[in-house]
């Protein structure tokens, strides 16, 4: 059987609180094909994530109230399934970067940002497929 409907757009969650790096990667993402939902807070970032249908979370570490490590944790008890690129402009700890599914730096962002969630969509789509072959 052939798909009829289109593919859907990707939706990509960017938690952060500096609204530059916000807009930043909303613009970057959205010129290439990704729908994308932006949080300036880590508790409105696990708020959306939790509610929200995302396939991927760009998550900066360094926020008031919880750090990246924390917002990840409680999104990967929720939705384990789900795909979280850690990104700090400053040195993480190792139990932070052993519970994402990548890491960024901030400054090779531009770079190294898309292929990034792009490879993260993919190996989540092949995940789903496997299971609902199974």
């Amino acid at each position: 059987m052939i798909p009829t409907d289109p593919p859907s757009k990707k939706m990509i969650l960017c938690i952060d609180e500096d609204a530059a790096i916000l807009c930043y990667e909303k613009a970057l993402l959205e010129r290439s094909g990704y729908e994308v939902l932006t949080a300036s807070s880590a508790q409105e970032g696990l708020k959306v994530a939790i509610t929200r249908k995302v396939d991927a979370v760009l998550l900066d570490y360094e926020m008031r109230g919880m750090n990246g490590h924390e917002v990840a944790s409680e999104i990967k008890l929720v939705k384990p399934e789900l795909g979280v690129i850690l990104l700090s402009g400053h040195e993480v700890p190792m139990q932070a970067l052993a519970l994402v599914d990548a890491f960024v730096p901030k400054l090779e962002a531009s770079q190294q940002l898309l292929p990034m969630i792009a490879e993260l969509c993919s190996r989540n789509q092949k995940a789903k497929h496997r299971q609902e072959s199974v």
